[in-house]
């Protein structure tokens, strides 16, 4: 899954949890007689909301998080002997194509035919596996997001009624991918959440140096020195 459909998930994620948690956050009030049948309903009032505005990086709150953190490292190494393997495949791939600008010459027609076939069927082989190893990272990603989300989003709605905010951004998306065009650092309330996510989860940060949130399969796609099928140009994060 590519980086900007995992943030159009999160944003589409993060806008009905939060709605539903500041829907249902107010007090239960005891049910009143029904009224009669010709009275129309009453609306219900709207929850108890401040006036100030925040942001808030919702992606950046998920993977920055020691939980966060600690997910995506795993799931990075957990794709370590993919990567392996596709750094093999390349290798392998690019030696055919090296072998076949250097004799293309010498060869006779069936036996340049044979190493041209080859080289297509290793490349097919390589670019599907590419694209696998993409889709499978992108779908664990997305369980990692989806599950701290879930976690996440009560802290947002209950930080924002404590400090009076009215509205909260996800500047996760810059613009104009999303309608935010610009958010002061002054606003921004990701590091207090993520700050309070940490205590609670209660997941220590990571005793090593950050290592990037996922591998990339297709950095190791070759350099196109021959003809080979269009495929993705994405990288799983």
């Amino acid at each position: 899954m590519t980086s900007k459909f995992l943030r159009l998930f999160l944003a589409v994620a993060a806008l009905f949890t939060i709605s539903a948690l500041a829907q249902t956050g107010t007090t239960a009030i005891p049910s009143a007689p029904a009224p009669a049948a010709s009275a129309p309903a009453a609306a219900a009032p709207p929850p108890n909301m401040g006036t100030k505005v925040g942001a808030i990086n919702i992606e950046g709150a998920i993977f920055n998080s020691n939980e966060g953190r600690r997910d995506m490292d795993a799931l990075g190494k957990k794709f370590e002997p993919k990567q392996t393997e596709l750094k093999n495949q390349n290798e392998e791939l690019e030696g055919l194509k090296k072998q076949l600008s250097t004799t293309q010459d010498k060869l006779n027609e069936d036996a340049l035919a044979t190493l041209k076939k080859q080289i297509e069927t290793k490349q097919k082989s390589f670019d599907r596996a590419v694209q696998d190893a993409q889709e499978e990272f992108g779908q664990q990603q997305q369980e990692v997001a989806s599950r701290i989300l879930t976690k996440l989003a009560p802290i947002i709605v209950k930080y924002a009624s404590e400090h009076d905010f009215g509205i909260v951004l996800d500047t996760s998306k810059p613009w104009p991918q999303s309608p935010v065009l610009m958010a002061g650092q002054a606003l921004d309330i990701t590091a207090q959440v993520v700050d309070i996510y940490n205590t609670q989860s209660g997941v220590p940060a990571p005793t090593t140096a950050a290592k990037p949130a996922a591998p990339h399969p297709s950095a190791t796609r070759p350099a196109t020195t021959a003809p080979k099928p269009t495929t993705p140009s994405t990288t799983p994060k």
